[in-house]
């Protein structure tokens, strides 16, 4: 049965007050009673009569409830994961490495590797409900947004020349991909030009579909498959016209995730900002659901391995 009645962080370190409890409701939540060998699918497997260790019964090599998941070869308790897991899933603003490595006792290094497994895994609940052939033709807010230090708070030496402060040259863009349901989906981009945003859009968003979008000329060439509607920026001509023309939902949704950056973080490398991304949207897609419903719906999610070395090795495109 999902505790659902969990409210607060309090009542989940109650809920969840020792590692064996933590071991208990993975497996539960994992196997539900009958045990599958993480190493060949459908094979079942046989119990050891001491600790919480299993056996293939086809490849005879041992398991835990760790094996093939996030925590796989961490010596991070449990209760620690679980509580990283709520702070991050809960905080709207999110939480930087240093305040976690404090709320779980851990090193500031340790607390940045646990937290981008974490993030590693965000992303999972949004995709399916990018699929173009598995929804129908509906009304999509986009934009776009930059990340990137400001030209005025930068040592003489880091600033580039000829530049100004907000114009994004060395930044990094984002694509914002809203539904008017309140469904959200960022694209780290390698350059904020048609070829890169475009097929973006045609591989995520079903023909026949509305679009509305800011008057950048990227947009244009999207007519011959979708409803292209345009809010002419500051003097918002589209509005006067139909106010159903506007792009204020995917404005909100970058005023948050700008909030995050500024106040929580400050700065995202270029390498590892989809990871941040898709934990804000994924805070975002989830924000009608109680803190537990959205902490356990991404605790279903986390069997699979993520490495250090993964995590290192992220690129960026």
């Amino acid at each position: 049965m999902l505790p659902t009645d969990i409210t607060s962080f309090r009542e989940l370190l109650e809920r969840f007050p020792t590692e064996q409890s933590c071991i208990d409701w993975l497996e539960f939540r994992r196997w539900n009673g009958k045990v599958l060998s993480p190493f060949v699918p459908s094979t079942l497997a046989w119990k050891c009569k001491t600790g919480n260790k299993y056996i293939c019964k086809k490849t005879n090599k041992y398991f835990t409830v760790r094996t093939k998941s996030i925590f796989e070869k961490t010596k991070i308790p449990l209760r620690d994961w679980f509580m990283a897991m709520w702070l991050l899933s809960d905080l709207k603003r999110g939480m930087s490495a240093k305040q976690l490595a404090k709320a779980v006792n851990v090193t500031e290094k340790t607390a940045w590797f646990m937290a981008h497994k974490i993030r590693n895994f965000y992303k999972l609940e949004t995709e399916a409900e990018y699929i173009p052939q598995a929804i129908e033709a509906k009304v999509y807010e986009l934009d776009e947004a930059c990340f990137g230090g400001l030209q005025a708070n930068r040592h003489a030496d880091k600033k580039i020349p000829n530049a100004a402060g907000g114009n994004g040259i060395d930044k990094t863009w984002v694509l914002g991909i809203v539904l008017r349901t309140g469904f959200l989906k960022t694209f780290a981009l390698t350059a904020r030009k048609p070829e890169y945003v475009q097929p973006i859009i045609r591989k995520y968003i079903t023909p026949g579909s509305t679009l509305i979008t800011d008057a950048w000329t990227g947009y244009n060439g999207l007519d011959d498959e979708y409803t292209h509607l345009v809010v002419k920026d500051g003097k918002k001509i589209a509005r006067n016209v139909d106010p159903n023309i506007h792009t204020n939902r995917i404005e909100g949704a970058w005023g948050n995730i700008k909030r995050g950056f500024n106040g929580t973080y400050n700065w995202w490398s270029k390498k590892h900002l989809q990871f941040y991304l898709d934990e804000f949207v994924f805070r975002y897609n989830t924000r009608k659901m109680k803190s537990a419903e959205r902490f356990f719906l991404f605790l279903d999610n986390v069997f699979s391995r993520v490495t250090q070395r993964d995590i290192i090795n992220r690129s960026w495109t």
